[in-house]
């Protein structure tokens, strides 16, 4: 059943459902299909009670299958279980809530666990963002009322939705980039023992009358339904590759390209693409056509499925090579070894906690949407912290503290006199940084990556216990106002490029979370606040300014101020000669 959240929320929904047999597999696991209905039906109430109309799902993102839901396993003598499920009888909960609402579209967070009610024990299964469409009685997209974020929780999901949507509709741009810098020639991995499948002998296709009970509220197919065939025969196709009973680990993207209706039949095809040493990625689309003799079939949905197989110890096992089929089978080998490489650069840049990586990442043109997004969303995720404590005042300039974990950081901030959006063209310009920040020696653009991000090698005039300047590669990352209340910001961290090792003349630094976020409060005022997660090199820095025994920060950032007022005037020219 469903309910609205008690935390006071309007958006949230609670679902929990208890698992039956009848909603387990032939392996005696919670059906994904049956999952993926939940959590749509969850998803698709929380954004309906915030638009007040009905509402379609655009897509689903990617999930990442943490744990399973099983029934008893019994182990030979000597054996462990090595699946991570629960028997049937437990329930499953699942929490969605809006994230952010934009013009018609906003994004729905979702979180699903398990419980064990004879034990008490929760554990995660996955978590999921989904994006809904609201659409009047006429078919027409509806414009929403923004979404105001009351918990430390809901400023950080809300601040990030905005990075996530960009992220999302760069996706097809960064796998084509990627292949266009592939080498065309396909080379087949070999793997001893084992003779490549043709990925024909895989390919799986079904057909599915859409009738009423499969439709929603609205009559068009219910997307979780079209979400649980999918997976049906994605699962088929993994099993003729492996000749086992495959687990389902990730799912790249839902995308609904369109509607259907009760009374189509929707054709489902899958084939595996590319089976790696421990995985495989399964393709499915589905397609959609009214009569029986209708030639003319509507693209409604495509996803790309991860399965793994697994021994009795919970390892994933060596899996057969496939061979693609000439042409389209050779183009879908090339783009799931690509989608691959971004799965892993996604995972690695934006779902690892800042310290679960490395200061400095390496950067490449294939990972710049993950590493710009996990730049940016860093600082707005520290911009949202509840609990910073004012540590310093004087006279204009305000100095903020915040302590958590191992990370000291803080914050400088005054009104200035200049429109946001000029400050913001003159600070995301670590070139000009120097003319009012001592620290800095000087700021080479090394790389310009595209229009809201470039790296920059800097030259500090600090020196380090090694009685040398400090040298820095800094990826800085520009993002404007999605919508009225959002900051204007500069996110900087620190990146490794092969064309600028470090040097033996210069001891290189690092630098984690920093940057600016630039509010307008009139047209011509501006709250300019830098934030700056201070890495062990600076700390000795920070704490002297916060303990008052230095006023550096203050002065850097009086400074700063009449630059921005300086040059405010010069930048207005420049703009009209454009």
């Amino acid at each position: 059943m469903a309910s609205p959240s008690p935390t006071g929320n309007p958006t949230e929904v609670q679902m929990s459902q208890l698992v039956l047999p009848c909603h387990t597999n032939h392996c005696g696991e919670l059906s994904t299909g049956q999952l993926l209905k939940w959590i749509d039906t969850a998803a698709c109430l929380s954004a309906e009670r915030h638009a007040g109309c009905p509402c379609v799902t655009a897509s689903m993102d990617d999930i990442y299958f943490e744990h399973t839901i099983s029934q008893p396993y019994i182990n030979p003598p000597g054996q462990r279980d090595g699946r991570n499920g629960v028997c049937v009888g437990q329930v499953v909960n699942i929490k969605a809530k809006v994230n952010r609402a934009f013009n018609s579209s906003m994004e729905v967070g979702i979180q699903v666990s398990y419980e064990d009610l004879c034990s008490g024990k929760h554990c995660s299964i996955c978590k999921a963002y989904a994006t809904f469409v609201a659409q009047a009685p006429s078919g027409s997209k509806v414009k929403l009322k923004p979404l105001t974020p009351q918990t430390e929780e809901e400023k950080i999901e809300h601040s990030i939705a905005a990075e996530r949507r960009r992220m999302r509709l760069v996706h097809k741009d960064t796998l084509k980039d990627l292949l266009t810098r592939s080498p065309r020639e396909t080379e087949l991995e070999t793997r001893d023992g084992s003779a490549a499948v043709p990925a024909e002998k895989t390919r799986v296709e079904s057909v599915e009358l859409v009738l009423p009970p499969h439709a929603n509220h609205q009559g068009n197919t219910f997307g979780g339904q079209i979400m649980a065939w999918m997976e049906n025969v994605a699962t088929i196709a993994a099993s003729r590759l492996c000749h086992a009973h495959p687990t389902l680990r990730a799912i790249e993207m839902f995308h609904f390209r369109g509607p259907s209706q009760v009374g189509d039949r929707l054709v489902l095809k899958a084939i595996v693409n590319n089976a790696f040493k421990n995985s495989m990625e399964v393709g499915v689309c589905a397609e959609a056509y009214g009569q029986e003799m209708s030639v003319s079939r509507r693209h409604i949905n495509s996803a790309f499925m991860t399965f793994v197989v697994l021994d009795q110890e919970g390892r994933p096992r060596t899996l057969p090579m496939v061979a693609p089929e000439p042409g389209d089978g050779v183009r879908r080998y090339r783009e799931a070894s690509a989608r691959k490489k971004i799965r892993l650069d996604r995972k690695y840049v934006v779902s690892c906690k800042q310290t679960e990586v490395p200061l400095s990442v390496p950067w490449d043109q294939s990972n710049k949407v993950y590493l710009s997004y996990n730049n940016v969303s860093a600082l707005k995720t520290l911009v949202a912290k509840a609990n910073w404590a004012l540590a310093r005042e004087k006279e204009k300039v305000r100095m903020y503290t915040l302590e958590e974990d191992k990370f000291l950081s803080f914050r400088i901030e005054m009104s200035v006199r200049i429109a946001a959006g000029r400050a913001f063209s003159l600070l995301s310009d670590l070139r000009r940084r120097h003319e009012w920040d001592s620290h800095y020696a000087s700021a080479e653009l090394v790389q310009q990556v595209d229009d809201d991000d470039m790296i920059y090698h800097v030259v500090s005039q600090t020196l380090s216990h090694e009685n040398k300047p400090q040298d820095f590669v800094i990826l800085a990352s520009r993002r404007k106002p999605c919508s009225k209340g959002d900051p204007y910001v500069v996110a900087f961290r620190s990146v490794t490029l092969p064309t600028h090792p470090a040097s033996a003349s210069f001891t290189r630094g690092e630098t984690l979370c920093s940057g600016f976020c630039i509010w307008p409060e009139s047209e011509e005022t501006s709250k300019v606040a830098y934030y700056n997660q201070a890495t062990p090199g600076y700390l000795n820095y920070v704490t002297t300014n916060v303990a008052g025994l230095s006023s550096n920060f203050c002065a850097t950032f009086e400074a700063c101020e009449k630059f921005l007022l300086k040059n405010k005037e010069d930048l207005i020219v420049r703009l009209q000669d454009l």
